[in-house]
């Protein structure tokens, strides 16, 4: 074979190798990628249910924020002697007479279906956060509907209302003075006999509750689940 012959099949088998090399190394990524695939999908099967809640939660319609340490003195203020502990999205599930949050802030947030909607009795609703406000000091509530737009917020201290509206298609309850961040927010607050001048102005209410709530206390959409999925309230 003369060498002008050799010179083409070198460059062949240059190329084989070449290619041969490039097939190998493909399928060393591929074998990579899917062994990468299969460690991920193994451990999300075997994480905890708590690991996928979303990084805020839903927000209740009407709850509670009580400015204490401890979820505890909430819970006998409420007279519940009798409670099981549950995670933070199962306690705001609904399912629960009350929930009590743990301490975010120094606030305690309460939900569930036992407490009193103005709506329905504002003057019950008036009793029940007087006596709570009573127990354990100072006391916020808070409703937000956003089907009627339906809304309210409060403030008591020591037993005493520093700060109410509710509104339920006329204003069923109006005391004391526009505190600043409701002026800030541009929130209507019409007296007894007025009302709003639309639909529109009662659902930019209704929608501008949980602002209001974050700058009075907090809102409770804002309680990020990774802080809390650890430390669990009390549901009755």
């Amino acid at each position: 074979m003369s060498p002008a012959d050799t010179i083409p099949l070198m460059l062949l088998a240059l190329h084989g190798l070449a290619l041969g090399m490039g097939i190998i190394f493909l399928s060393l990524i591929y074998a990579m990628h899917r062994r990468a695939h299969y460690l991920v999908r193994a451990s999300i099967q075997n994480q905890k249910p708590y690991m996928f809640l979303p990084p805020f939660l839903p927000r209740p319609t009407t709850w509670l924020a009580v400015r204490t340490a401890d979820p505890r003195t909430v819970l006998d203020a409420l007279g519940r002697n009798r409670a099981s502990l549950d995670s933070w999205s199962e306690g705001t599930g609904g399912g629960n007479e009350f929930f009590i949050s743990p301490q975010v802030h120094g606030w305690v947030i309460v939900t569930g279906i036992g407490l009193v909607n103005p709506s329905d009795d504002v003057d019950e609703c008036f009793r029940f956060l007087i006596a709570l406000s009573r127990k354990v000091g100072h006391v916020q509530f808070f409703q937000a509907n956003a089907i009627t737009h339906h809304h309210a917020w409060t403030r008591l201290d020591d037993g005493y209302v520093t700060r109410a509206y509710a509104w339920a298609g006329e204003t069923i309850w109006s005391q004391g003075f526009k505190t600043l961040p409701e002026i800030e927010l541009g929130l209507k607050s019409p007296s007894y006999g007025e009302n709003l001048p639309d639909n529109e102005a009662a659902e930019a209410n209704a929608r501008k509750v949980p602002l209001l709530a974050a700058r009075w206390s907090v809102d409770p959409a804002e309680a990020n689940s990774r802080l809390l999925k650890h430390a669990p309230g009390i549901g009755r």
